[in-house]
């Protein structure tokens, strides 16, 4: 019998839930035990719930292929089941929200995908490199709601995977940022399946993306904020103007970053400087030594035409972000590009970073 913690996938059928059955398979913590979707993929056995559509490539793990999907509305189908779940549920946010809470209520925990919980007050958005102390909000949120053992825990945007690593690295080594001007490239993965239409994005760059500078812009604030007062309160800064674009590329999202240092001109990092801050930077994933922890978190690239999505997106397993062309800018201070897999850090190996996370931290000891 397996020592591994048993889990499960909401909305398993889609894209990112794919994503978690493949990246799981062989995990040394966790078992995938429990698949859900929607009803009309419920009472099938997933290999033929997701018969001409499994997009990942790789042949569906064969401790899922024949597990019965399960209708993700019903929560007492999971009790049992498992210990916790991913969420890649692809719903209308408050069917999302209302829905990941009962999951909790249940006294299973909820690991999500979803954006739907981003901004509720005490539940943790994390990045384990730049705010693992954000799970302490997890005891208030148990409080708050009555859960004795369920929570919710949730992934940022994938885009700001990209620069949130660089930036907050500078800012824990002394340099805070005061404002800065994001532009990203996203790629077409990012809109999951089928996504944007070939035909719009074959010679084209799509220069809007719903939401998404909205996210860029302020998601980074409660990432960077503070545990205080039964709530995660936001930084007040820095403040972010960002463009977001769709481009033709498959996976890897890339991000054109000028930033303005919040400091006299004579205590601003040298170039060589920031380069030995991001070099360096290691957090907690790394001191646990978590299975899907990136050895080294950021990667700093010296061609002049790097980083690049296909060249660079899957570096140290497709966990570490790669900057480069790492120069001084004309209108504010610095300016440099900087790439991450936003189907692989960006989602799924994200979400699963968390749990890894969270267990390491003792929240699956009383499962």
């Amino acid at each position: 019998m397996s020592n591994k913690i048993a889990v499960g996938v909401l909305g398993a059928t889609g894209m990112v839930g794919q994503r978690y059955i493949a990246n799981l398979e062989n995990h040394p913590w966790f078992e995938v035990t429990y698949v859900a979707a929607s009803p009309r993929s419920a009472g099938k056995a997933y290999k033929e719930a997701v018969e001409n559509r499994w997009l990942i490539g790789a042949n569906i793990p064969a401790g899922v292929a024949d597990l019965i999907v399960q209708d993700a509305n019903d929560v007492s189908a999971a009790k049992g089941k498992c210990k916790f779940v991913f969420s890649a549920l692809e719903m209308d946010k408050e069917t999302i929200k209302s829905l990941e809470a009962a999951y909790a209520e249940a006294g299973i925990p909820v690991v999500s995908n979803a954006s739907a919980n981003r901004w509720t007050d005490d539940v943790p958005m994390l990045i384990p490199e730049i705010n693992p102390q954000h799970t302490d909000i997890i005891a208030e949120q148990q409080k708050h709601h009555g859960w004795k053992k369920g929570f919710i825990a949730v992934k940022p945007n994938c885009s700001l995977q990209s620069y949130m690593a660089p930036i907050f690295a500078l800012q824990q080594a002394g340099y805070p940022v005061k404002r800065m001007i994001v532009t990203t490239m996203q790629a077409v993965s990012g809109a999951g399946y089928p996504g944007v239409s070939s035909f719009d994005m074959i010679d084209n760059v799509v220069p809007y993306i719903g939401g998404e500078e909205e996210k860029t812009e302020k998601e980074c604030l409660k990432i960077l904020g503070t545990v205080k007062n039964g709530k995660i309160e936001n930084a007040p800064g820095p403040l972010v103007a960002a463009h977001c674009n769709r481009v033709p590329v498959i996976d890897g999202h890339t991000a054109c970053v000028s930033l303005e240092f919040d400091l006299p001109e004579d205590k601003k990092p040298s170039l060589e400087e920031i380069e030995r801050v991001w070099t360096s930077f290691r957090g907690v994933p790394q001191e646990l030594n978590l299975p899907n922890a990136p050895e080294h978190p950021i990667i700093v690239r010296h061609e002049v035409n790097r980083p690049q999505p296909r060249r660079d997106r899957e570096a140290d397993k497709g966990m570490a972000v790669s900057v480069g062309r790492l120069r001084k800018c004309p209108v504010f201070d610095i300016r440099f590009v900087a790439l991450s897999h936003n189907t692989k850090r960006g989602a799924a190996l994200g979400g699963i970073l968390n749990a890894e996370l969270l267990k390491a931290k003792g929240f699956f000891d009383n499962l």
